[in-house]
C-alpha cells in the first residue's frame, strides 16, 4: 500500500491501526497522530499487544523496515500490510 492510499483511508473517516517501527526518537520528531510507537527492535517483545482478529498498517521511516516487520508479523500469524515509501512519503 501506498502513503496515498492510507491517507485516503484517513481522511474518509476509516478507522486505522498504524504502527510505526521506527525508533522512539524519530516517532517523537513526527508521526501519523493516533499511530503507535513499536520500534522493529522491539517487535518481538511487544508484538503480544496487538490482536490477531485486526488489520494493522506497518510504517517506518523509508520502508524498509516496516516490510521486515510486516514479513515477521505474517508469520506470526498476524493482519498485516506495509505501507512502502514510509514516513518520506508521507
Amino acid at each position: 500500500m501506498t502513503t496515498t492510499e492510507l491517507q485516503a483511508k484517513l481522511q474518509a473517516g476509516q478507522a486505522c491501526n498504524i504502527i510505526d517501527v521506527r525508533e522512539a526518537g524519530e516517532y517523537a520528531g513526527a508521526h501519523i497522530p493516533g499511530s503507535v510507537n513499536m520500534p522493529l527492535s522491539l517487535l518481538e517483545f511487544r508484538m503480544h499487544e496487538l490482536q490477531k482478529n485486526e488489520h494493522y498498517f506497518i510504517i517506518c521511516q523509508a520502508g524498509g523496515r516496516s516490510a521486515q516487520a510486516t514479513a515477521f508479523l505474517q508469520v506470526q500469524g498476524y493482519d498485516v500490510t506495509n505501507v512502502a515509501g514510509g514516513m518520506n512519503d508521507w
